[in-house]
């Protein structure tokens, strides 16, 4: 491997309480279910077996992907390393989407509509009014963020529009400079990032279903180009894993 290729790993967090459920969760701070946790463990052993080690790792403000970067971390015996948090590494902003259902929301108003509200590129789901009890201007972990700032809804252009300039400006120097980056985030922070890597199109980034709690190892060249990509885990299961992220939206 040449010397100048940059290696950065991602991992989605494990399963959360509300992804057990079925429910839009977005910026809502729920913990990860056992499930999550075994996840998170079993993704920290892939990375320790194979061998890898990393210098800095960032998360976002939300505890599901915190709580699962602690345990990675815990599994590599890599508790010390320093870890940034930022929001714009958060999920997507599900806005009045937030805590409903998503089966019994599919089989109100249609999977088709759901599908668009969950993939489409530039269609945000209905907004979150001002004084909605989830509307995160109130929290106190955003209390240093510009209110502007603050969604009501995104869609994944929107999620791009913040995640991407976080990574150029902050995370893609880091690895020029040859640290060894693991990032933990959610299904749509990190699908923005895909997209960019990958020069996906909108339609292409659309089938994108990144499996909850899996190591994806990327490597670059300074330039950014891809050279390489690959999970760590047993095929089988990171498969079904796939396939079950796909079929959260569909009624039943």
């Amino acid at each position: 491997m040449a010397d100048d290729t940059m290696t950065l790993v991602i991992i989605r967090h494990g399963e959360s309480e509300w992804n057990q459920k079925n429910l839009f969760t977005g910026w809502t701070d729920v913990d990860l279910s056992e499930t999550g946790r075994a996840e998170a463990a079993e993704g920290g052993k892939a990375l320790a077996e194979a061998g890898y080690d990393f210098d800095i790792c960032y998360t976002s403000y939300l505890k599901r992907a915190i709580h699962t970067l602690q345990i990675v971390l815990d599994q590599m015996d890599r508790d010390w390393l320093p870890v940034e948090k930022s929001w714009r590494l958060n999920e997507r902003h599900y806005g009045a989407l937030q805590g409903l259902n998503k089966s019994e929301t599919a089989a109100k108003y249609g999977e088709d509509q759901v599908k668009i509200w969950r993939r489409s590129f530039d269609v945000r789901p209905p907004a979150l009014e001002a004084g909605d009890e989830r509307d995160a201007h109130s929290w106190a972990a955003y209390r240093d963020v510009a209110p502007e700032d603050i969604p009501m809804a995104e869609c994944l252009k929107d999620n791009i529009a913040r995640t991407w300039p976080y990574f150029e400006e902050v995370i893609l120097p880091q690895m020029r400079a040859g640290k060894r980056v693991l990032i933990a985030a959610h299904g749509n922070s990190l699908r923005s990032l895909v997209m960019q890597f990958e020069g996906l199109s909108e339609d292409e980034i659309l089938a994108v279903n990144l499996p909850t709690g899996v190591p994806l190892v990327y490597e670059f060249d300074q330039d950014m180009n891809v050279l390489s990509k690959k999970y760590l885990g047993d095929p089988a299961t990171i498969e079904a894993k796939i396939n079950k992220v796909a079929n959260q939206g569909k009624a039943k």
